[in-house]
């Protein structure tokens, strides 16, 4: 199996992912920025998450960035929208981000991009990339790069952000805050600093082993001890947060979790009373609620392929003002590049709340109009067979999308089947991806036993 994905480059350490592939990484990664910036002095940018074995992958990855002759700002430990932050906002070369996200303790990775954090993916260089850190293969520089390390980013990220907003108006919530023994921690601290806001605490020490539970917010079981913690806290709500920080959950005053669907048409019907008219983007997967409010409050919604980099792709050529995914990512556009900026969500779900005279969970209450099966995986022998199997089976649809897996439309009910774009075939077949959604409870257990029979068939 290729560490090199769809979206970023990701294996366990140090048996598919080590120092010497990262050292090729950024080698091939310089060489590929100075091909297309030919006779430009570059600067990129080196950040870190608190992995164990970061920081050893890191040194290796700066030796290779300099051995090609470009220089490298090294921002030192920081979440993954703070190191977008870095490179769009003070206007780097591109970067990268020595980071595994959600997965378990055992895995490290990279996520790479161009200048304004433009990201590399699977469309846009990745498998180049992939080819050269194979080939090993790279010209000999006659200069060494430089290497200067920067450590007020995070300061000057949440300053940009706290300008935009007046913070008479927000009233003084008490959040719950679990991100995970992770990297969001740094920015929650930062900007809660600044907030009137009460912040409850769990979980805040940087710990690569992940003491208390794996940090995927996506896995209900990780969400177990914040919802407990906001109940017995009795908070006006709660927030998780996966291993880098670019993806945030919430969790209602009744311990609850929203669904990303509801706070990504949320964060649309705020972007949109802004930006009347505006595009907004979002995620294949089924998560209706979000398009119904995209258009009743009059913009234009996009429907794009799933996998961060790809949305956001769409939405920086579409101009959309905000897109968001069904995994909790959620794009922001500013004048200087559109990425996730978790921070900025927060503030305006505050001053959004703040204007209701009841709890979150009274609130979202309307918005819970739909009934969701959750992201279920399998194992599959042959990925195509099932696709087809699948378009057969609901040849009648109202509508059949072919944009990322196949997605059915009926008046009442509605699915999403997909190959992962994450993890590539094995012995024991490929994994496909599975969402579905109903009008009713009892329309979408139907038809998930329904589906669930074809593909175990």
């Amino acid at each position: 199996m290729s560490i090199f994905k769809s979206y970023d480059i990701r294996g366990i350490y140090p048996v598919e992912i080590d120092e010497d592939i990262v050292f090729r990484t950024g080698r091939a990664f310089a060489e590929m920025l100075r091909h297309e910036n030919l006779g430009k002095s570059l600067k990129v940018v080196v950040g870190n998450d608190m992995r164990l074995s970061s920081d050893s992958l890191k040194k290796h990855l700066i030796s290779g960035i300099i051995s090609q002759g470009v220089d490298v700002v090294d921002i030192g430990l920081v979440s993954t929208p703070t190191f977008y932050y870095a490179v769009a906002f003070f206007n780097y070369d591109g970067g990268i981000q020595i980071s595994a996200s959600h997965n378990p303790k055992e895995y490290n990775g990279m996520k790479l991009v161009r200048k304004g954090a433009i990201p590399i993916g699977e469309f846009s260089g990745m498998k180049d990339l992939e080819k050269n850190v194979l080939e090993n293969k790279f010209p000999t520089s006659l200069e060494v790069g430089r290497v200067e390390k920067r450590t007020d980013v995070l300061d000057r990220e949440i300053e940009s952000y706290v300008r935009e907003f007046n913070f008479d108006e927000i009233k003084k919530f008490k959040i719950v805050v679990d991100p995970a023994n992770a990297m969001a921690a740094l920015y929650m601290e930062k900007l809660f600093q600044k907030l009137p806001c009460k912040l409850v605490k769990m979980n805040f020490a940087l710990d690569g082993t992940f003491p208390n539970h794996e940090a995927d917010p996506l896995k209900e079981e990780n969400l177990e001890d914040v919802k407990k913690a906001v109940l017995r806290e009795k908070a006006d709500f709660g927030i998780a947060f996966d291993g880098d920080g670019d993806r945030i959950f919430f969790i209602d005053d009744l311990g609850k979790t929203i669904e990303p669907s509801i706070i990504r048409g949320v964060l649309s019907k705020i972007y949109l009373k802004e930006f009347p008219g505006s595009k907004i983007c979002y995620d294949a997967r089924p998560g209706r609620v979000t398009k119904d409010m995209i258009e009743e409050y009059e913009g234009i919604p996009i429907m794009t392929r799933i996998g961060h980099t790809l949305i956001k792709d769409v939405a920086m050529k579409e101009g959309a003002v905000f897109a968001g995914e069904s995994s909790g990512h959620f794009f922001v556009k500013k004048e200087y590049g559109m990425f996730e900026m978790p921070c900025i969500v927060l503030l305006k779900l505050l001053e959004e709340f703040s204007k209701s005279s009841g709890k979150v969970s009274d609130y979202i209450a309307p918005l819970k109009k739909y009934h969701h099966s959750g992201e279920i995986n399998f194992r599959v022998k042959d990925k195509d067979i099932l696709l087809k199997k699948i378009k057969e089976e609901f040849s009648d649809a109202e509508n059949i999308y072919y944009l990322d897996g196949i997605s059915i439309e009926y008046d009442d009910w509605w699915m999403n089947l997909r190959p992962s774009n994450t993890e590539s075939k094995t012995g024991q077949g490929s994994l496909v991806r599975l969402n579905l959604e109903a009008k009713t409870n009892e329309k979408m257990r139907k038809m998930l036993e329904k589906v669930l029979s074809l593909i175990e068939s």
